[in-house]
């Protein structure tokens, strides 16, 4: 919304809000009836959340081109009913946006890009670098998650040609019942070619937390795992990711993505590593462009026979289906720690507005005895001895149908139905056959 233009002076102002109704049944693969039958969760559960999210921009362009620019905006979010963390009819009003930056050209092929505030940040894929913001709990709006700004950050950037480095120092927007003094810094180095494909690194600190890790107690010794305090403080990973470009020949329909990253940490002897591979091929020639893209992405996690920590952290990553999700169902379940994933998506487009995805993920541990998620597993089995994680590596299967009409320029329509089937990795912890997992939503956004 255009309220002002004169005089190299740009005003604008934003207006975003949406609702998403969602019911869900055997939360959780009902695993609290076997594991805390006394707590009264409810694994069936349905709710209605909604947010608005305000803001103002400006963009005054300066003598030779220079433009400062900055945006104000702020979200207010509610949960009607128990959402599936059993919080419910609740809901927080937070500033979301806030910043101001400089931009412009150095002369040739450089330019840049500073400023400083609350504001968006997603580096590379989103495998690390994302979600700034946390939603739900008592902030309401779970699922939707409107808030994705970094509470604090400085992010400078500097260009020539295709090729971008960004430093950056971000403070996540945390919870403030689980507020852990997070703060990272380091850089990313990227290069877009034109034609589609990317290569790039990432690296990042962690220059103070007080957020701990969990580590798996020695196989047999009958403890739960250890759990340090302030663990994460001086974490660094270092990614590389790369996308091709079209590819001419008998591969023209083909597309190819990697990534690795490798985390250590030598105060608390951590070493960690994580990837993904995708190979998506289009059928350009058939109705509705079908695309099938197949992947594997793996996440190490601590192994109970070694005194070393290999539990890989995935910080702030985008965990969204079509991004990091390990999982539709699962996802939020396990983050992406001693998790690894056999996904497939089929999507097809009816028309330019209507998308049709089906996604299907085949979701194992990678060590046994160890913490899945942060430990939530831990529990004492019928001879009253302590068993940590899962005992047999498959956890689920998870099946995913999504589609999503774009009704106008401002008005956006998604819905989904899932299923998550238990492996034997989940039966084991209750002891028999856990019951599947269903959900499903529908949402409406609207932009202006």
């Amino acid at each position: 919304m255009l309220f002002h233009d004169a005089n190299g002076l740009k005003v604008r102002g934003h207006l975003q809000f949406g609702l998403n109704a969602v019911a869900e049944d055997n939360l959780f693969w009902d695993l609290a009836a076997a594991t805390a039958p006394t707590n009264g969760f409810d694994a069936d559960t349905q709710w209605l959340e909604g947010y608005i999210k305000p803001g103002l921009s400006f963009e005054k362009t300066l003598d030779a081109g220079t433009v400062l620019y900055g945006k104000l905006s702020a979200v207010a979010s509610h949960t009607w009913g128990t959402d599936a963390f059993d919080t419910g009819d609740t809901g927080a009003v937070t500033l979301e946006e806030a910043y101001l930056g400089i931009r412009g050209d150095l002369g040739g092929e450089w330019s840049y890009d500073v400023s400083i505030g609350a504001r968006e940040l997603t580096l590379g894929t989103g495998m690390l670098i994302a979600n700034g913001a946390t939603s739900g709990f008592e902030r309401g709006a779970l699922k939707i998650g409107p808030r994705k700004a970094w509470e604090r950050s400085a992010i400078g950037r500097l260009s020539y040609g295709n090729v971008t480095g960004t430093a950056f120092f971000l403070d996540p927007n945390e919870l403030p019942s689980t507020n852990g003094g997070n703060e990272l810094g380091g850089l990313d180095l990227r290069y877009d070619d034109p034609r589609g494909g990317y290569l790039g690194a990432t690296f990042v600190e962690v220059l103070n937390s007080n957020s701990p890790y969990p580590q798996a107690a020695p196989v047999g010794s009958g403890n739960p795992p250890n759990v340090t305090p302030g663990a994460r403080d001086g974490t660094k990973t270092l990614n590389v990711y790369a996308k091709t470009n079209p590819i001419e020949g008998a591969l023209e329909n083909w597309a190819f993505s990697g990534e690795f990253a490798y985390q250590w940490n030598d105060r608390i002897d951590l070493e960690a590593w994580a990837g993904r591979v995708t190979a998506g091929y289009t059928f350009a020639d058939l109705p509705w462009s079908p695309n099938f893209t197949l992947g594997y992405q793996t996440f190490s996690g601590d192994d109970p026979n070694t005194t070393q920590l290999e539990r890989f952290d995935p910080l702030y990553y985008q965990g969204s289906p079509s991004a990091w999700a390990t999982g539709s169902k699962s996802a939020s379940t396990f983050i992406n720690s001693n998790v690894n994933a056999l996904t497939m998506a089929l999507r097809v487009q009816p028309s330019r507005q209507d998308t049709w995805t089906l996604r299907y993920a085949h979701i194992r541990a990678n060590e046994l005895n160890s913490p899945v998620q942060f430990g939530q597993a831990t529990r004492v089995d019928v001879n009253g001895n302590v068993v940590s994680g899962v005992t047999d590596k498959h956890l689920a299967d998870d099946l995913f149908l999504e589609y999503s009409r774009i009704i106008n320029r401002n008005t956006f329509l998604t819905a989904g139905l899932s299923v998550s089937f238990p492996g034997a990795g989940i039966d084991n912890v209750v002891g028999g056959n856990a019951p599947n997992w269903t959900g499903g939503f529908v949402n409406v956004v609207f932009n202006f």
